[in-house]
């Protein structure tokens, strides 16, 4: 799918900015409330395909315990969004010459009492995982119902993120971070901007 540009509400100047000097950013607004729709609507509707993702290789992983589909070519809505991510990446790549080439996605869905504990997607660079990314993709959101991102910043500090709807979170993917348990139905598509020679 091609996307000729980046969503004029993405300010990709503080994003750059905030991932030098931080080792994240977060977009807010992030698509036109029709796109989101119809977003929710392609992910909910593919709930029943969604298999567990914490088994791996046949082992039941105790870190995490969401659900997952892989967002393959006719999933159209989300494709969307893997290939605005892919612009995304090319902006990277000019700012920080990540060398980024594809992005793999997969919708997440964590069920009340679900998470993921603290973890690393690329510890010491054992993959091509530079850049990870979390859209909120469910239509509303309280503070209390849980499933925050929990996030180590490159300096050491440690933040909250609020899973607010049509936010991105995006991050290094070496920095340690976990999703806190959901008390509600917690919608998202998470996505890895992946280079053959990370370089953070």
């Amino acid at each position: 799918m091609l996307v000729s540009k980046l969503p004029a509400s993405w300010n990709i100047d503080q994003v750059l900015d905030d991932l030098d000097q931080h080792g994240f950013a977060l977009i807010d607004h992030a698509y036109p409330a029709d796109y989101v729709t119809n977003l929710v609507n392609e992910c909910t509707t593919h709930l029943n395909q969604f298999r567990e993702a914490a088994i791996q290789n046949g082992v039941v992983s105790k870190i995490r315990s969401d659900h997952i589909l892989w967002i393959h070519p006719e999933l159209a809505v989300a494709q969307h969004h893997v290939a605005t991510l892919s612009l995304l990446s090319e902006q990277l790549n000019q700012a920080f010459y990540l060398g980024i080439r594809e992005v793999e996605a997969h919708f997440a869905c964590y069920h009340a009492g679900e998470f993921y504990a603290l973890h690393r997607d690329n510890p010491q660079q054992k993959n091509d995982r530079v850049v990870s990314t979390v859209y909120y993709l469910h239509e509303q959101w309280q503070d209390d119902w849980g499933g925050q991102l929990r996030l180590q910043d490159k300096n050491g500090e440690w933040h909250i993120i609020q899973p607010q709807p049509n936010r991105i979170a995006l991050f290094q993917s070496d920095l340690l971070h976990e999703v806190i348990e959901a008390k509600q139905q917690r919608l998202s598509i998470t996505a890895w901007l992946r280079s053959g020679n990370s370089i953070w």
